[in-house]
């Protein structure tokens, strides 16, 4: 694959919440390249990065969101070349005695040529702060 384009990352996005969906490693590890970089905030240090497919996936599991206890919907913004920008939001059932929880989410991601991610950034938002 040359340059991603906006279907072939909607297609890694609606992968990317199915992945989450399973709470299984595998599905996790494919969409990220061997040496992959996962920053859950923009600017976070090395050490509070997840490297590697094996780490992503593994940090995902750490505290998994049980099934039927979120929602999700992400789709391009901008695509250019092996690079996107991603927006969407995630939301959160009420657990007892909680209110829903909504993040505005936006991500920045780069593709390696065979369509994996190689880098992934993210930036939220909890709705009404």
């Amino acid at each position: 694959m040359e340059d991603m384009t906006h279907a072939a990352v909607q297609d890694w996005l609606k992968r990317y919440v199915e992945a989450w969906r399973a709470n299984e490693p595998e599905p996790i590890k494919a969409l990220f390249t061997d040496d992959a970089v996962y920053r859950y905030r923009p600017y976070d240090d090395p050490e509070q990065m997840a490297t590697g497919n094996d780490a992503i996936a593994e940090s995902w599991l750490e505290e998994p969101d049980a099934p039927g206890s979120w929602e999700a919907s992400y789709e391009p913004y901008a695509v250019e070349g092996d690079r996107a920008v991603a927006v969407g939001y995630s939301r959160y059932f009420p657990a007892e005695g909680q209110p829903v929880r909504t993040y505005h989410n936006a991500y920045l991601l780069r593709f390696a040529p065979d369509g994996r991610c190689a880098e992934f950034s993210e930036f939220y938002m909890l709705e009404g702060q």
